[in-house]
């Protein structure tokens, strides 16, 4: 007898905690249901969400890397995904189909909530899916002026202006500018990536370094912020929000955040 089950896509995907995460609520709910880690190419996304879809027993995914903004080639976008953040991390039933939705940004701000960070410079690392999120997520809490180091500083003008951002776009190799946050939206620094080799001596001594990057948990980037004495957040913090909002709409219940001290604790087990 079957059951229903969700599963996160990417390429690669064997390092995604997010199997370890859903379980764990649904265990805490007594909900009789699986998640799963699929890998899915990116010339297999079509045909991906057409079975998915057909199967009754499917609620829907988690989506991580490469595939947050073709997503949206691919399946409804009701809430207009495309038009506000330009990528998508979630895709869920509903009555009238498939939708696709983005709980990046929502989990990105989470544990920086209580922050005034209005009118303060921020620097953001990436141009990706994920970064895309998070720049939409910084334009609305007023943050200004934004540094973007990318490889392709043109990029990431690109998206300063989508999301109505000021500030510059710089490659990667750029001298950071001193600033009140900086967020690691990229992949570097992931197992199996290049470093992210980035001099935090401009940073100002009450600054936060922000690495949404959660394998390994402790990044060379947030190792060399301890050296310095600066506040950290760690990637877990990302996921577990933006997962939290993905349990619901896939799940159909509110996932039990007061357990997170020991799902934190399995997670760095």
């Amino acid at each position: 007898m079957t059951k229903p089950y969700a599963e996160v896509i990417g390429d690669p995907i064997a390092h995604s905690k997010s199997p370890l995460i859903h379980r764990f609520w649904l265990g805490q709910l007594g909900i009789d249901a699986d998640y799963r880690a699929t890998r899915v190419a990116a010339g297999e996304l079509a045909a991906y969400f057409a079975d998915r879809a057909a199967d009754p027993d499917w609620r829907g995914c988690n989506v991580t890397v490469p595939h947050k903004v073709a997503t949206l080639d691919h399946v409804p976008d009701p809430g207009d995904v495309r038009g506000s953040i330009g990528a998508a991390n979630t895709v869920f039933r509903t009555l009238d189909g498939l939708a696709a939705t983005n709980t990046d940004a929502a989990g990105f701000l989470s544990p920086i909530a209580d922050l005034d960070l209005a009118g303060k410079p921020v620097v953001v690392v990436g141009a990706g899916g994920a970064a895309r999120a998070i720049l939409f997520a910084l334009s609305k809490v007023g943050v200004g002026p934004v540094t973007l180091l990318n490889r392709t500083p043109l990029k990431g003008a690109a998206l300063l202006s989508t999301f109505g951002l000021k500030g510059q776009a710089l490659p990667l190799t750029a001298r950071l500018p001193p600033a009140a946050l900086l967020v690691n939206a990229s992949t570097l620094g992931m197992t199996g990536q290049p470093p992210l080799e980035l001099d935090l001596l401009s940073l100002p001594a009450d600054a936060i370094v922000y690495d949404i990057v959660y394998a390994p948990i402790e990044t060379e980037l947030l190792t060399r912020a301890h050296e310095r004495g600066l506040d950290t957040i760690d990637g877990l913090d990302m996921l577990i929000g933006q997962a939290a909002l993905a349990f619901e709409l896939l799940f159909g219940q509110p996932a039990p955040r007061d357990h997170d001290e020991e799902l934190r604790e399995r997670l760095l087990a």
